[in-house]
């Protein structure tokens, strides 16, 4: 099996390479759209900032190919939030996958929201085998809106999207690849899906 991780110059990735080694996948780091596109599963991770990564993607064409993706597609953290329509992190159009805003979250003492936190109101095969109010790892400033498209539910001062999900397209809000056991369980599921 070909998994694909997207390369667009946000951290991360080193992380996800080793959480998926441990499952016996051996994926590959690239922004070539014909490996994107030939892969069986594409995972889109990141930590970094809105604006700078959809200005790499949109340098190499990957703001086109990524909606138009037909095999699962697994966002973690700023994954999720480039796939959502709109982030209020520095005004920018993102990916539209998910016609809905990220937002950030009230000010307040307790942002970014750093460590674990649990998961709720679980929908999908992504949390099969998942138990309710799992913790699961975070950090962000930003949070997707509750919608149609939540499979997930996370209460940080007020209850957000902490996944989402529409046809081929999965995303989490967490580091899966830094949950643990659960996390691992997880990006199992994506991976057998």
């Amino acid at each position: 099996m070909k998994v694909a991780i997207i390369k667009y110059n946000a951290g991360n990735t080193q992380s996800v390479i080793y959480a998926l080694n441990r499952l016996g996948a051996e994926p590959i780091v690239t922004d070539n759209p014909e490996e994107i596109k030939s892969a069986d599963k594409v995972i889109f991770p990141g930590v970094g900032e809105a604006s700078t990564a959809m200005t790499y993607l949109k340098s190499r064409k990957l703001d086109i190919l990524i909606p138009q993706l037909q095999q699962p597609v697994l966002g973690i953290c700023l994954g999720l939030q480039l796939m959502c329509r709109y982030s209020e992190e520095n005004n920018t159009s993102c990916l539209n996958i998910f016609p809905i805003e990220v937002k950030k979250f009230p000010a307040g003492d307790k942002v970014p929201q750093m460590g674990w936190n649990s998961i709720h109101s679980l929908k999908g095969n992504l949390y099969k085998g998942i138990r309710e109010n799992s913790f699961v790892y975070f950090v962000h400033s930003y949070y997707a809106e509750i919608s149609e498209y939540t499979a997930a539910v996370t209460d940080y001062i007020l209850p957000y999207s902490s996944s989402i999900q529409k046809k081929n397209f999965y995303a989490v809000q967490f580091h899966a690849e830094k949950s643990s056991e659960v996390g691992s369980l997880i990006l199992k599921n994506f991976i057998g899906l």
